[in-house]
C-alpha cells in the first residue's frame, strides 16, 4: 500500500503494531509490473482476533486516519471493560456500529453473542482442504436497520459520489431498502458482526466478501521476469 510509504505513516505503524503480511490472493507479475490481485490490512491483537480493516489501497492520511482511530477504540474498550474480555468485544462491535452511523449514515445492530463453535469434525462447516486448513468462510454482517435520518442528505451525497466505483456495494436494509457502502463502510459492517474474530475467519469476507477477489494460495505466476536474457550477447 503507497499509504505505508509514508514516513509518518510507518512511525505511527512502528510504535503501536507489529507489521507481517501474506498473499492469499491471485496476480501475475509481467515485466516488473504487477498484475490483478488487491491489498487488504488488518488490525489485530496479539493473538490474532482482527480488531478492524482496511480494504483495498487507500492514502496515507486515510489510512492513519483508521490506525489512530483503532488505537483510540482499543484503549477506550480496554478501560470501560476492565478486564472482561465479553465487555471488551461488546465494546468493539459497538464501535463499529457507531462509526458506521457516524462516517456513512446506516445503523446497523452489533451482535454481541457468538454462537459456539461446531464441535463434530465430519461437519461440513468444519470441512478441511487436502493441507488439513479449514476453509476461510464469508461471513454474514451485521443487519442494516436502516438509514439514520439526521444523515440523510450526507447519505445521498455519498450515494451519488460512490456511483459506480469499483467497490461501493449495495447493502439491503430490513425493509429491503437498498443503500450504497463504501469498502471501509462495508468493513464497519462486518467487524460490527465479526470484530474479535480470528484472522483467520475474517481475511475471506474481507477480500472475497468486500474486495471480490479471488482466495488462492497459488505460486505468483512470473511472465518474463528477465527480460534482458532476450537481448542477445551482453544484454544488447
Amino acid at each position: 500500500m503507497n499509504a505505508l510509504a509514508d514516513k509518518k505513516v510507518g512511525e505511527y505503524v512502528d510504535k503501536y503494531f507489529v507489521s507481517a503480511f501474506q498473499r492469499v490472493g491471485t496476480f501475475r507479475i509481467v515485466g516488473k509490473q504487477k498484475q490483478g490481485g488487491n491489498v487488504a490490512c488488518y488490525f489485530c491483537a496479539p493473538d490474532g482476533r482482527v480488531l478492524h480493516a482496511v480494504a483495498g489501497p487507500v492514502n496515507a492520511q486515510q489510512f492513519m486516519a483508521e490506525a489512530q482511530w483503532i488505537i483510540e477504540t482499543t484503549k477506550k474498550a480496554i478501560a470501560d471493560s476492565k478486564g472482561d474480555g465479553g465487555k471488551f468485544k461488546i465494546a468493539m462491535r459497538t464501535a463499529h456500529a457507531e462509526k458506521l452511523r457516524r462516517d456513512h449514515g446506516l445503523t446497523v445492530e452489533p451482535i454481541t453473542f457468538d454462537p459456539p463453535e461446531p464441535q463434530n469434525p465430519n461437519d461440513a462447516i468444519q470441512y478441511r482442504d487436502p493441507t488439513g486448513q479449514p476453509l476461510a468462510p464469508v461471513l454474514r454482517p451485521a443487519p442494516i436497520d436502516g438509514p439514520d435520518v439526521t444523515f440523510r442528505a450526507q447519505l445521498e451525497a455519498t450515494q451519488a459520489q460512490n456511483k459506480g466505483a469499483p467497490f461501493a456495494k449495495a447493502a439491503a436494509d430490513k425493509a429491503g431498502r437498498r443503500w450504497v457502502l463504501s469498502t471501509q463502510g462495508q468493513v464497519h459492517t462486518l467487524m460490527a458482526a465479526h470484530s474479535m474474530a480470528k484472522i483467520d475467519r475474517v481475511y475471506a469476507s474481507v477480500f472475497e466478501g468486500i474486495l471480490g477477489e479471488r482466495i488462492s494460495t497459488l505460486p505468483v505466476e512470473v511472465v518474463d521476469p528477465f527480460p534482458w536474457n532476450n537481448r542477445g550477447p551482453r544484454g544488447k
